[in-house]
């Protein structure tokens, strides 16, 4: 159950598409916000992490929600993190679930299974309860080129009500940094989910 000093949970997962500053990055952004955050990532995810960044985040649940809370400056309890084959995990059950998930990044491996119901693993099984409960699903794929076996998942998933939202950031804010990109799709992911944010104007406002 959630934590009642806390916002509503948000589900993040990563996966082992290149990408994990985006995750890592929301999660911060989640926690800044006031919401509890459950998290899992995944084996492959793990070494995208130590490949992409300067990070070295442990495997164990426990362990990890603890680098996490202090990675992100986040309130005791605010960070809770899952096992791959944690079936007593929230997640798992739909009285259990978070009102809204986001894999980020998702990989293809992990887009087929999403939208063929395997749930062979957590996060797989997370992403079919969002699907059935008709809950907020947010992917963010980050693979180029396309297949049409990537195209016909995510049209496929987007029929069954998900959001895919590809980390294509834009450049009209003119970034000067990594760190300005990251941003922009984190603000997307949180403009879906209803947050407010101050990382960039939305198209519109004032520079």
């Amino acid at each position: 159950m959630a934590d009642a000093t806390f916002k509503p949970p948000v589900t993040v997962a990563l996966t082992g598409a290149s990408g994990a500053q985006y995750g890592l990055r929301l999660i911060e952004c989640l926690v800044a916000a006031e919401h509890e955050v459950w998290v899992m990532i995944s084996k492959a995810a793990h070494m995208v992490i130590v490949t992409e960044t300067d990070e070295r985040l442990p495997a164990q649940p426990a362990r990890l929600a603890e680098a996490l809370i202090a990675r992100s400056n986040a309130a005791d309890g605010q960070i809770r993190c899952f096992a791959r084959e944690d079936w007593m995990a929230p997640v798992a059950s739909g009285s259990g679930a978070s009102t809204a998930m986001v894999i980020c990044p998702c990989s293809t491996g992990t887009l087929s299974a999403v939208a063929t119901g395997a749930s062979n693993n957590l996060i797989e099984r997370a992403a079919d309860v969002a699907l059935k409960e008709r809950r907020q699903l947010i992917l963010v794929p980050r693979e180029a080129p396309l297949s049409a076996i990537h195209l016909e998942h995510m049209l496929a998933l987007t029929r069954l009500g998900a959001v895919i939202l590809p980390a294509a950031p834009g450049f009209y804010h003119r970034p000067t940094s990594v760190e300005a990109l990251i941003d922009f799709i984190v603000a997307r992911i949180l403009n879906q989910l209803g947050i407010e944010h101050h990382l960039m104007p939305r198209w519109g406002e004032p520079q």
